[in-house]
């Protein structure tokens, strides 16, 4: 039952395996790079254009949480994909080229996190065994086709994001309790707050984020305090400013335990700006450093909140403005309920 977008997962399927794969920038600036499972020395992972190489870098990931957990894509039910691209066209080919049933997915950066809620249902309703969720990114691919073309050269402000080159793959399974475990998820609602600058998304989305984040908190009877960590994505260092006075103004003080992934992408060097996005900016940094706090203990309860920006290069054009999405998924090392 989904009620005002809140989800109880009864069987709490678990995150058996993920995959991480990034570019070269990543490799140089990323915070998280010792924590990726393959970088690349080229940015089109040695083929001919960004997008062959941006669905090389979905493959990849995808095969790599496979491999982790055993498994082949003959043993997978669905995959469960997205990225920015127009009509998704990497994930698209990324399906085609393991062979497994698929569903493609967009809502924009917040794809890493309805991919899993997704999957979680599939599971919880034991309509399929395994699945694989995951999102992607590409620099060049996406940034062109968003913003300018890269030989522009143009000069962003303090509050543009840099797109990373990245993908985030997870294997979600049926429970088994000594793996980190789905305990319930917040789909998000479309919040508009009538913004139209794509070189400001943060600000864009962290009303979406508190949208969500009040919304869980509420419908699951929870507090910010009962996370080890609570962490967006992919905000950057102006939408998370925003996202921690809009929690201090409703009664929710921020503290230590609030994260973001945009924000810490790249170590908050001032060459990045406002930080990272990137429908594989969150899924990177999900599916490795939160995933292996989760592994070790570090981490008991965490609190993934992914955000979108869902324009289009014509919505922009057109002079529309930018409807936001962020969706919620609680994730445990509890053992099968504690609630």
């Amino acid at each position: 039952m989904v009620k005002n977008g809140n989800i109880i997962f009864k069987t709490m399927p678990s995150i058996h395996s993920t995959g991480v794969t990034a570019g070269p920038l990543e490799k140089k600036k990323s915070v998280f790079a010792q924590q990726f499972d393959k970088l690349y020395e080229d940015e089109r992972c040695d083929l001919p254009t960004n997008e062959d190489g941006h669905r090389q870098l979905m493959y990849d990931a995808v095969m790599i949480a496979l491999s982790k957990a055993k498994k082949s894509p003959e043993k997978i039910d669905i995959l469960l994909t997205g990225d920015l691209v127009n009509q998704m066209t990497p994930s698209n080919f990324t399906a085609q080229a393991l062979g497994i049933p698929y569903i493609g997915l967009f809502s924009a950066c917040a794809t890493s996190v309805s991919s899993m809620i997704t999957a979680a249902l599939f599971t919880d309703a034991q309509y399929a065994n395994w699945i694989v969720a995951g999102s992607s990114s590409h620099h060049n691919a996406i940034e062109r086709q968003f913003r300018y073309p890269l030989e522009y050269g143009s000069q962003k402000g303090a509050t543009a994001q840099w797109t990373v080159t990245a993908a985030g793959a997870v294997l979600i399974g049926q429970n088994k309790p000594e793996l980190p475990s789905i305990q319930c998820a917040t789909i998000g609602k479309v919040v508009d707050m009538g913004m139209t600058d794509p070189l400001n998304m943060g600000s864009a989305m962290a009303p979406a984020a508190m949208s969500t984040l009040t919304n869980h908190l509420t419908g699951h009877g929870k507090t910010i305090d009962d996370y080890d960590t609570i962490i967006t994505g992919d905000l950057g260092s102006n939408g998370f400013k925003i996202l921690k006075a809009l929690a201090n103004e409703s009664g929710l003080p921020h503290t230590k335990n609030f994260r973001d992934a945009g924000e810490e992408f790249y170590g908050k060097d001032p060459t990045f700006k406002a930080g990272a996005s990137g429908s594989g900016c969150s899924a990177a940094v999900f599916f490795s450093d939160v995933y292996q706090k989760l592994c070790k203990g570090e981490y008991r309860r965490v609190l993934l909140i992914a955000t979108g920006a869902l324009l289009s290069p014509l919505s922009y054009q057109q002079g529309d403005t930018i409807p936001c999405i962020a969706h919620a998924i609680e994730i445990t090392r509890d053992g099968v309920d504690t609630i």
